[in-house]
């Protein structure tokens, strides 16, 4: 493995993190699989480990800004951690019968969770281009100060979680949906919200993933080599680059993977 082109093309992914908001995982984890033959079992857990760190600056960062809802944080977390341990569980179970191809599986399920990312971002970005003066139905607001809209809140926290916990994928792209569609945040605490319960979600699910020993650290010191100064660097430009044009390249590559990844299963 070439572990210079690595950090390389991490700090590139890095870039389009901070310019776009579109997650690190969707992008690195196909890359490790494509370009450098990983198995998917071992990318799914290096990359999780390594999406933490960058997780915990961004939401350090945050906290000192109080650009974040703590309330929101805290009840998505408590469904979200559970929700990712289970799914690192199943992840444990096929594992150890060896009933089925551990790898296969993971394959199949990283295709349709970035494909199902993707169709709904890209919707929600043709829908604000071409017809950005259409009204849609509001989904119900969750008020966290009942019992059913904490209730809620963990469920929904509890199924992202494990999706979370079985591919490494959305813990920033379909949380930042839910906090839109339910909570209303303003752009101000969106990104802080959403980067903190991730930050809260990886770190438990990268306990849970360096216990099933699929983590590479030759994987991950690179790409946190390039990575964090990536996303950083993306951050600083992000101002000055057309945001639209730059997602509809995006999401038109993750499709592409993401069909790639549901074909090569």
């Amino acid at each position: 493995m070439d572990y210079l082109l690595l950090p390389v093309l991490s700090f590139l992914v890095g870039i389009i993190v901070g310019l776009t908001g579109i997650g690190g995982a969707s992008l690195i984890t196909p890359m490790l699989i494509f370009i450098f033959q990983v198995p998917p079992s071992i990318a799914v857990s290096s990359d999780v480990v390594a999406a933490t760190l960058m997780k915990v600056v961004g939401s350090v960062k945050h906290w000192q800004q109080q650009t974040l809802d703590t309330e929101v944080v805290k009840w998505l977390a408590l469904g979200s951690v559970p929700g990712s341990l289970f799914g690192v569980g199943i992840l444990h179970y096929i594992k150890h019968t060896g009933e089925q191809n551990l790898d296969n599986i993971l394959l199949h399920l990283l295709g349709v969770t970035i494909l199902l990312i993707t169709v709904l971002a890209l919707v929600q970005l043709l829908l604000l281009t071409f017809f950005p003066k259409l009204t849609l139905p509001e989904l119900p607001k969750l008020d966290l100060n009942t019992n059913v809209g904490r209730f809620l809140t963990m469920l929904l926290g509890a199924i992202l979680g494990c999706l979370v916990g079985l591919t490494s994928v959305s813990s920033g792209s379909m949380f930042a949906l839910v906090l839109i569609g339910f909570f209303r945040l303003d752009a101000r605490k969106l990104v802080g919200t959403d980067i903190t319960q991730a930050a809260i979600l990886l770190f438990f699910t990268s306990l849970g993933h360096l216990s099933l020993g699929t983590v590479n650290w030759n994987l991950v010191l690179p790409i946190w080599l390039g990575s964090v100064p990536g996303v950083l660097l993306g951050a600083k430009i992000c101002q000055i680059t057309p945001q639209r044009p730059l997602r509809f390249i995006i999401y038109a590559i993750l499709m592409m993977v993401s069909w790639k990844l549901v074909y090569q299963a």
